[in-house]
């Protein structure tokens, strides 16, 4: 009988931390069609239940009614991709703080909320349906100057170029931006200016990129202002809401990289 006992506890305990809620979702079937939002109710979703893993159910659901299931961009859900970009709740990536959507738990959620989600909204970044953006852009800044040209080769010892502990640590964790397009959705003027700025300075602190150093600043701040992102206002929402922690310090590292590059002409 005890193990009998046992068994109803965990069962009542699972059941206590499940929770009903509303979703109000954006569905758009392309890019020049009109959206418009949709309302979802779902029961007992564990709260241990990732918020992906959540979309995954309404969608089974919406498939067994015979229904559209719900388009939203995915891959590693480890928090290392960046393609998971929803605007949950009027934030990027949700309510939590350092983290991407896939790493999004229900325990975020209360019992009977209405939780609405929306793709990134931004000119540069277009609905190609329902949650999921083009964020090619990102892409041609990237190959407009975010590398350097030489050959690999085979890798050197660590120790090989001197490099400062405070250069190395900041040029890394501006190499942490994994491009998921979260500070141009925080945005209100759906600036570039973070993610451009972090690509910027992951080179700009190491001996191996200040070679080209000029060409890069020039070429990628173009190519952000040829498609179309905004202005940079300094209101900082990009950073606040960035899921890797990108300090604004990086806008200001680029507009003194692009100034420098300006006066040598």
């Amino acid at each position: 009988m005890r193990p009998l006992r046992y068994k109803l506890v965990i069962t009542r305990n699972k059941m206590e931390n499940n929770i009903s809620f509303d979703l109000k979702i954006w569905r758009q079937a392309g890019p020049k069609e009109k959206g418009h939002f949709e309302k979802y109710h779902m029961d007992d979703i564990p709260t241990d239940t990732s918020f992906l893993e959540m979309l995954d159910i309404l969608n089974e659901q919406l498939v067994e009614k015979g229904e559209e299931p719900v388009m939203f961009d995915h891959d590693c859900r480890e928090g290392i991709c960046g393609m998971c970009s929803l605007y949950v709740n009027g934030h990027p990536h949700g309510p939590a703080t350092g983290a991407t959507t896939c790493q999004l738990y229900m325990r975020r959620f209360h019992d009977g909320e209405t939780i609405t989600v929306e793709p990134w909204r931004s000119a540069a970044f277009p609905v190609i349906k329902d949650l999921m953006v083009d964020r090619n852009a990102f892409d041609k800044i990237q190959q407009a100057g975010g590398y350097v040209s030489f050959a690999a080769g085979g890798a050197p010892d660590a120790n090989a170029i001197p490099i400062s502990k405070q250069a190395a640590d900041e040029a890394m964790n501006s190499a942490t931006c994994i491009g998921c397009g979260a500070c141009v959705a925080a945005c209100k003027n759906g600036s570039a200016m973070l993610f451009v700025s972090a690509k910027v300075s992951q080179f700009a602190l190491l001996p191996q990129g200040r070679v080209e150093a000029k060409r890069r600043a020039k070429a990628m701040v173009a190519k952000m202002d040829e498609l179309g992102f905004g202005n940079c206002t300094n209101t900082g929402a990009c950073a606040a809401e960035c899921p890797k922690n990108i300090k604004l310090s990086n806008i200001a590292r680029l507009n003194r990289e692009f100034l420098c590059a300006k006066v040598s002409d």
